[in-house]
C-alpha cells in the first residue's frame, strides 16, 4: 500500500513480522507525509531502519513503553549521502520553517529519530 509518492506501508511495519494494527495506519500515513517532505527537500532516498514496533519487539530491543514507535508515529532513518547530524539539522530547519510537523528529534551516531508526537522533544543518543 502506497502512503506517499516514495513510501510504502511495508517500510513502516514492525521488523518482527507482525501486522500493524489498522487503527495505527493513520499515524504511519502522517509520519510518511512528513518524511516525504524531507525526501523532497534533500532530493535523495530516505531509508527507514525502524518505524512501527509492536510492544513485544519494542521491549525486546530495549526501548521503553513510552516510545512513539508502538504508536506508529516514529521513524529511525538515514538519508543517502548525509550524516545523521545533517539529517537532524535539516529536520530541525524544516520544523522551524513549518514544513514538517513538530515532534521528537533524536540524534544518534548511525541514524536520526523523528516522530510526530505533536510536541517538541530533542535529545542525542
Amino acid at each position: 500500500m502506497k502512503l506517499t509518492k516514495n513510501f510504502n506501508l511495508s517500510e513502516f511495519n514492525c521488523k518482527c513480522g507482525c501486522e500493524m494494527p489498522a487503527e495505527l495506519k493513520v499515524n504511519a500515513l502522517e509520519l510518511a507525509g512528513n518524511l516525504q517532505v524531507l525526501r523532497d527537500y534533500l532530493k535523495v532516498p530516505i531509508h527507514i531502519n525502524s518505524a512501527y514496533r509492536c510492544l513485544a519487539h519494542n521491549r525486546a530491543i530495549g526501548s521503553n513503553d513510552s516510545s512513539q514507535h508502538p504508536l506508529a508515529k516514529a521513524g529511525d532513518i538515514t538519508a543517502d549521502g548525509y550524516l545523521p547530524c545533517d539529517v537532524y539539522e535539516t529536520i530541525s530547519f524544516l520544523i522551524k520553517n513549518g514544513d514538517m510537523a513538530e515532534g521528537g528529534l533524536g540524534g544518534y551516531k548511525t541514524f536520526t529519530h523523528y516522530d510526530v508526537r505533536g510536541t517538541k522533544a530533542r535529545w542525542n543518543g
